[in-house]
């Protein structure tokens, strides 16, 4: 058994993420030479693993699926204020910055970390099960709000573009608030069994870690506080490195799209973690309510906080989407609609999803 310290937590998770912070402040707008960077990618990874490490003790202590919404809670806030505030500086480059952003994440949630947890998962376990009125409700209500988000400016009346004019934006943000505030929901009150991971007898399983006793409250919340933390120094320590990215982007000759993509692929980290190692344990359906809740709270918190901070913002904000970008979401919501359809996922299933990621990643490099 590890050796623990304050409130039973090991020393490791106590000293990481205020490393990472420190990290952070040492390095805040300065420019990076090869140790600075090394350090800001040093304090990234750690900062992540302790992030992973703390959400599954708050999620011990208040059971599923309160503890993945949690985490997806957590990083979609702070991914927000990092939009709205590279789109306060940025001017007229940063005019697509939320869309893109906000895109990514629905294909990395969708794709990447839905994909990557099947494929994993299926090595170890073979065939997992998961719950399809979950799995489907989930799905849906992100199909419907990236359509009404993204996809709708595309085919508005506007003369400036692919954008919605103020009453339009303020429909999309209200409706997105509403539609997420409802699936929270369903998801915690009205219908929690839905998503709660299936046992070996097919049975709903409510106690994830049985065998070892639920942390106390004081321990909770200190992980809880820790947590933060550590979603600040991921965030923070991401856009230290932009302007690295930024430079490296444009020196390939790349569209600067490819930075809000690494950008979200960094802040996404802590869930993708959480969900590989929730399959590994044969807990799919804790991946699948990570991936498509974080796809869901990244739209549902990120439309809403656009539509507000766009009252102040001086610059355009583009959210309709390409035909490429369409074409990849249709292609993603029918390859969810066949995976998710049968409460079974087999090796196939992920090899598709990761397929689809693989080519968004390539588009989004090479359009």
């Amino acid at each position: 058994m590890r050796k623990s310290v304050t409130q039973g937590l090991p020393r490791w998770t106590l000293a990481v993420p205020l490393l990472a912070f420190v990290d952070l402040i040492g390095t805040w707008h300065r420019n990076l030479g090869a140790v600075l960077l090394i350090l800001v990618c040093l304090g990234l990874g750690a900062a992540v693993i302790a992030a992973v490490h703390h959400a599954e003790v708050v999620a011990h202590r208040v059971g599923e699926p309160f503890g993945t919404l949690i985490l997806a809670l957590a990083v979609t806030i702070i991914e927000v204020a990092l939009i709205v505030t590279l789109m306060a500086s940025g001017g007229d480059k940063a005019a697509s910055l939320a869309r893109d952003t906000v895109f990514a994440a629905v294909m990395i949630t969708c794709n990447g970390i839905l994909g990557l947890a099947l494929v994993v998962g299926s090595l170890r376990h073979r065939v997992q099960e998961f719950r399809v009125q979950a799995s489907y409700s989930a799905l849906s209500v992100t199909t419907a709000l990236v359509t009404l988000s993204l996809v709708l400016p595309t085919f508005t009346t506007s003369a400036e573009g692919p954008q919605f004019s103020s009453a339009q934006l303020a429909f999309a943000g209200v409706t997105s608030l509403v539609l997420y505030g409802v699936f929270v929901f369903i998801q915690t009150i009205r219908h929690r069994d839905y998503f709660l991971p299936v046992g070996a007898d097919g049975a709903v399983d409510e106690d994830e870690d049985h065998h070892a006793a639920a942390p106390s409250g004081k321990t909770a919340l200190l992980s809880l506080g820790l947590l933060f933390v550590c979603l600040i120094s991921v965030v923070g320590l991401a856009k230290t490195v932009s302007p690295r990215l930024e430079s490296a982007v444009e020196s390939a000759g790349a569209p600067l799209a490819v930075v809000g993509v690494v950008i979200a692929l960094l802040v996404l980290l802590p869930e993708t973690v959480a969900a590989v190692r929730a399959a590994l344990r044969n807990r799919l359906q804790t991946s699948v309510n990570l991936a498509l809740g974080s796809a869901l709270a990244s739209i549902g918190l990120t439309i809403p906080a656009i539509a507000v901070a766009s009252i102040w913002l001086s610059g355009p904000l583009v959210l309709g989407l390409g035909g490429k970008e369409m074409v990849l979401f249709a292609l993603t919501v029918v390859t969810g609609l066949f995976t998710l359809s049968t409460g079974r996922a087999t090796l196939l299933q992920g090899a598709v999803h990761l397929a689809v990621f693989s080519a968004f990643l390539f588009l989004a490099v090479s359009p």
